[in-house]
């Protein structure tokens, strides 16, 4: 069972203006869009879909912003047999399908929606072109054993960064699918600088070439935040204009493997 972070779903008050964010900042490129007002783009790889927020959509989290991952599998049968020997009362919920949905969806064990397709959602291909997404981030009540639930079930593999963080007695941890850093950090976490309370997934990150250019072009409308230094990743901040945090790197990039970073080509 092997599954890759493919989709990332957002709530959105204005899935057109986020997405021409989007695309003029980062290059982003339109897959399509629903008649309910969704709208979806790609970097080459990550489908990102804004939803347009709405009550047909049947969400037990209606918070605007970030809302769950997707997964492609290699074979969808064997993981939700997996999911239902690990969670026998857990949900497997249909799903539409298309450039907007995946096949079907499960949740973490924090309750988290994850949703699982065999094909690619639509992006027609892995070109892993900078900018491109490469770190999503948690904030858990229990990272460990979010964790346990992406390596049991997708087989992600913890990275040197998070047995760095075990050493320490800290409850961070970093996984990797060979294309995207997965954090998963405690929601509970007083004495961490920069901490952000967020629940579920908390932002996501882009490897840049130009990190210059980028800065230059978002500091005239966002504010754009150096990263603290004791963080292993990344070395700006921005929120879009919905309140979305992604990170920037050129330089630190962010481990996807165990051993193997990739950056913007520092």
């Amino acid at each position: 069972m092997a599954g890759r972070l493919r989709y990332l779903a957002f709530l959105s008050n204005d899935p057109d203006g986020i997405a021409e964010f989007y695309h003029r900042h980062l290059g982003l490129q339109e897959l399509g869009r629903s008649n309910q007002g969704d709208v979806s783009i790609t970097d080459g790889y990550m489908n990102l879909t804004f939803f347009k927020a709405r009550d047909e959509l049947v969400e037990p989290d209606r918070t605007i912003g970030l809302h769950h991952v997707g997964l492609q599998v290699d074979n969808m049968e064997r993981v939700t047999t997996r999911y239902r020997d690990l969670f026998p009362r857990g949900e497997i919920v249909e799903e539409a399908g298309g450039i907007h949905y995946g096949e079907c969806r499960i949740y973490d064990p924090e309750a988290r929606a994850v949703t699982l397709s065999t094909g690619d959602f639509g992006v027609g291909g892995e070109d892993l072109r900078i900018p491109r997404v490469a770190h999503v981030a948690y904030n858990a009540l229990d990272p460990t054993g979010i964790m346990q639930f992406y390596e049991t079930l997708f087989n992600f593999r913890e990275l040197d960064t998070s047995f760095e963080r075990r050493h320490q007695e800290r409850k961070n941890r970093f996984m990797g699918d060979s294309r995207i850093n997965l954090a998963i950090h405690p929601f509970y976490n007083k004495t961490l600088e920069g901490h952000e309370m967020r629940f579920g997934v908390n932002h996501f990150g882009f490897l840049v070439a130009d990190m210059e250019a980028k800065l230059a072009a978002l500091s005239s409308e966002r504010d754009v935040a150096e990263r603290p230094a004791t963080r292993p990743y990344a070395e700006y901040r921005v929120q879009d204009p919905e309140g979305n945090r992604f990170d920037l790197s050129y330089r630190k990039g962010w481990e996807v493997d165990l051993g193997t970073w990739m950056n913007g080509g520092a």
